[in-house]
C-alpha cells in the first residue's frame, strides 16, 4: 500500500514528505491509520543532527501517534479493526528477563522490530526504511507489533491521546514512579513544555502539597497553574534558586525535575534540593552531552533505549 509520510533523508535540512510504501501486517502486527501525532524534541534532534540513528535510508519520524487499526496480522489477539489505540514507543516482548522482572520499559527481547530476513514494514522502490522508535508517526499509517499499541476508549479525543504515547508517560511516570513521590511532599518543575506539565500533574496526582513551575514564559506557567502547580516562578525575571528556596522557607524542596532537556538547568534543579540531594532530569537530551554536578549526593546517567530520555537518579549520603 502506497502512503504518504515525512522522510528525514539529511541533517539540518527540511524534513520531506514522500510517497513511500508500507507492508501487510504480518504475525502479531496491526495496521494503524495515524489520525494524531504529536511533535517531539526527540525528532527535532534528529533533524539537527544530534540523534543516534543513521540517514543512510532515511527515516520516518514521528512517536506520539494515536489512530484507528485498519487490519491486523493472523496471530494478533487483542486487539481488532476498528480499535481506537495510542503508539506504545517502549513496546516489549513479555518474556525477557527485563519484561519478567516488571521493566518491559527496557525489554531486550526485540520482539516488537521485523527481523533482518523478513521484509521490510516500509520501504520505497524496494529498499527499507526505518521508522522513529519503531513506530514512524508522521506518516498516513503506521505498522505496529500489537504489543506497541495500548486500546482505549472510543471516546477519548485522538488529539488529545496521541500525548499520552511519549510527553505524558515520560513526565507522569517520572513523578510518580522514577522519582518514588510521596503524598505531602513538595516538587519543583523546572520546564512547563510537554513533558514539564506532565509532571505537574503527576504530582498533583501522586498528593503532592506544593508544585513549584518555572519557565521563561508566562503563557506555559499559566497552563502549569490550570493544570495544578500551587506556585509558578518565570525564571526570566527572578532567580529560580532563590525563587524556590523562597516559596519553601529555604528548605529546598523534596523532588526536583529537570524538563527542558538542556544540561545546563540541570545544576540549578539540584540547587533547589536540601544538602546532599539531587534531582530527576526527564526531557530528552541531543545525543553526546554531558551534565557535571558539583553537589553532594549520588547521581548517574541513564539513556532510555526507546527515547534517548536521561535520568538522573539520585541517593542521599548519610551525614
Amino acid at each position: 500500500m502506497e502512503i504518504r509520510a515525512a522522510v528525514c533523508r539529511a541533517t539540518h535540512v527540511p524534513v520531506g514528505i514522500e510517497s513511500i510504501d508500507i507492508d501487510r501486517p504480518l504475525g502479531r502486527e496491526v495496521l494503524v491509520r495515524t489520525v494524531a501525532t504529536g511533535v517531539c524534541h526527540s525528532d527535532l534532534h534528529v533533524v539537527d543532527g544530534d540523534g543516534r540513528f543513521a540517514l543512510d535510508r532515511g527515516i520516518v519520524l514521528g512517536h506520539e501517534g494515536a489512530g484507528i487499526v485498519e487490519a491486523v496480522g493472523d496471530q494478533v489477539t487483542g486487539i481488532r479493526p476498528g480499535d481506537h489505540v495510542v503508539a506504545c514507543l517502549s513496546g516489549f516482548c513479555g518474556s525477557c528477563a527485563q519484561c519478567l522482572s516488571g521493566h518491559p520499559n527496557v525489554c531486550v527481547g526485540g520482539a516488537v522490530a521485523r527481523g533482518e530476513s523478513a521484509p521490510p514494514r516500509l520501504s520505497k522502490k524496494g529498499q527499507g526504511i526505518p521508522s522513529f522508535a519503531g513506530i514512524g508517526s508522521y506518516a498516513e499509517r503506521m505498522l505496529l507489533h500489537e504489543n506497541s499499541v495500548v486500546k482505549i476508549d472510543d471516546d477519548l479525543p485522538l488529539d488529545r491521546a496521541a500525548l499520552v504515547g511519549c510527553g505524558v508517560l515520560t513526565g507522569v511516570g517520572a513523578a510518580l514512579r522514577s522519582a518514588g513521590l510521596e503524598a505531602g511532599q513538595t516538587v519543583a518543575v523546572f520546564g512547563c513544555g510537554g513533558v514539564g506539565l506532565s509532571i505537574v500533574q503527576g504530582a498533583r496526582i501522586g498528593g503532592a502539597r506544593q508544585i513549584i513551575a518555572l519557565d521563561r514564559f508566562d503563557g506555559k506557567l499559566e497552563m502549569a497553574r490550570r493544570v495544578g502547580a500551587t506556585h509558578v516562578v518565570n525564571t526570566s525575571n527572578d532567580d529560580p534558586v532563590e525563587a524556590v528556596r523562597a516559596l519553601t522557607g529555604r528548605a529546598g524542596v523534596d523532588h526536583a525535575f529537570e524538563a527542558v532537556g538542556n544540561t545546563t538547568r540541570s545544576a540549578p534543579s539540584v540547587a533547589c534540593r536540601p544538602p546532599a540531594w539531587a534531582a530527576t532530569a526527564s526531557a530528552s537530551t541531543s545525543r553526546g552531552t554531558s551534565t557535571s554536578i558539583a553537589r553532594g549526593g549520588s547521581c548517574s546517567t541513564r539513556w532510555s533505549p526507546a527515547a534517548a530520555a536521561s535520568t538522573i537518579s539520585t541517593r542521599r549520603f548519610a551525614r
